[in-house]
């Protein structure tokens, strides 16, 4: 293992934060992307490559693509505001020295990317409102997958507060047709056959110890509660989630789902992370909850740890803000790298980058001052 570079998505474009081999001293590289706010990147260890997917009303959504991570080219599924006024306002042409391209393919029902997985040859996206795009010529093309689009319950679906988003995308590192989809605020959709069908799979197995919490995201009627924050697939199969109102897994493909819940701090947050070696190693960064803040609990910043896949849990606290703490890390801003002694990173709204070398033991922080944080995602050199 060589270098690591996180890539870090934010409110101002995308970052580059690198480091080499003893993830000691980190250099800062960017923005790129024009600014435009990224949401979600991802590279190819292999070739280097990277996307980035984001957007909004004023520039429309898209994926960046980079293979030298200098020059960076946009694909542009919709239109935003800018567009409407180049082509209808020659004088804001001429003052920002462009020209209007043509439409791009999926004007007016798509605002903004959410996430974006590599599977094979193939790169999957997904949208807000929440649609699955599939590109099969590294993200220069793409094509929405209807099957998904026109899944009985499509109608049914319902916003979470940021809006209907199609944002964490599982696919199986050997077996490429199945995937894993997470939809706030419509549950979990898995698919065996490569997308062109999709099962809905939000069971919960354990009722009972679930239910009875009056707010309307909690588990109720035998599911988990359909509003998805983010969701991980372990090395030996089982799937974690960190849902609204609740942390749960399942070790049949989703099919069924457990509440492990029991010793976290509360039932609310974003992020979950899995150890890429270890399937039981698990963490997560626990929120106060839904309605006071989203911020630490006491406004101590805390990451929770499991070791046993969610029996017990420990706080790591070493090294993180333990007072006055009240920023809050989004859905895709934790993630792990693949070095000998796993690296685990957050990102904060606060634009702070905590990293542990010692699976939580210890953190320190290793940027700072940056934008809004997104997402975090990493990538060998």
């Amino acid at each position: 293992m060589g270098a690591i570079t996180l890539l870090v998505g934010t409110t101002k474009g995308l970052f580059l934060v690198s480091s080499d081999v003893a993830r000691k001293d980190w250099q800062v590289a960017g923005p790129f992307c024009e600014g435009w706010t990224i949401n979600h990147a991802v590279g190819d260890p292999i070739t280097g490559q990277i996307w980035a997917a984001g957007g909004g009303e004023w520039s429309g959504a898209g994926v960046w693509h980079s293979a030298d991570r200098q020059d960076w080219r946009l694909s542009k599924l919709s239109d935003g505001m800018v567009d409407d006024w180049l082509r209808n306002d020659p004088d804001f042409a001429k003052m920002m020295g462009r020209e209007a391209a043509d439409p791009a393919p999926f004007s007016g029902k798509l605002e903004a990317m959410w996430s974006l997985k590599q599977s094979g040859d193939r790169i999957f996206a997904g949208g807000k409102p929440a649609a699955l795009y599939v590109s099969d010529d590294q993200g220069q093309n793409w094509a929405e997958v209807e099957s998904l689009s026109n899944h009985p319950s499509a109608q049914d679906w319902q916003p979470g507060a940021a809006g209907l988003t199609l944002h964490t995308i599982i696919a199986h590192p050997e077996t490429l047709d199945h995937l894993w989809l997470g939809i706030s605020a419509a549950g979990v959709f898995a698919s065996e056959d490569g997308g062109q069908s999709w099962e809905r799979r939000n069971r919960l197995s354990n009722a009972p110890t679930c239910e009875g919490h009056p707010h309307p995201t909690a588990p109720h009627d035998g599911n988990t509660g359909l509003c998805v924050h983010n969701m991980m697939r372990a090395s030996d199969g089982t799937l974690y989630q960190q849902n609204h109102h609740g942390t749960f897994k399942s070790q049949d493909g989703g099919r069924s789902w457990d509440d492990i819940g029991a010793g976290l701090p509360s039932n609310f947050g974003f992020p979950i992370a899995v150890h890429p070696e270890k399937p039981q190693t698990i963490w997560t960064f626990p929120l106060n909850g839904d309605a006071i803040g989203r911020f630490p609990p006491d406004a101590s910043a805390a990451v929770s740890r499991s070791r046993d896949g969610g029996t017990s849990w420990q706080d790591c606290r070493n090294g993180l803000p333990q007072s006055a703490c009240y920023f809050t890390v989004l859905r895709q801003a934790m993630a792990v790298d693949c070095c000998v002694e796993t690296g685990l990173y957050f990102g904060t709204n606060s634009g702070s980058i905590f990293a542990s070398l010692d699976e939580g033991d210890s953190w320190s922080e290793i940027a700072r001052h940056l934008p809004t944080i997104l997402c975090v995602e990493t990538l060998a050199d």
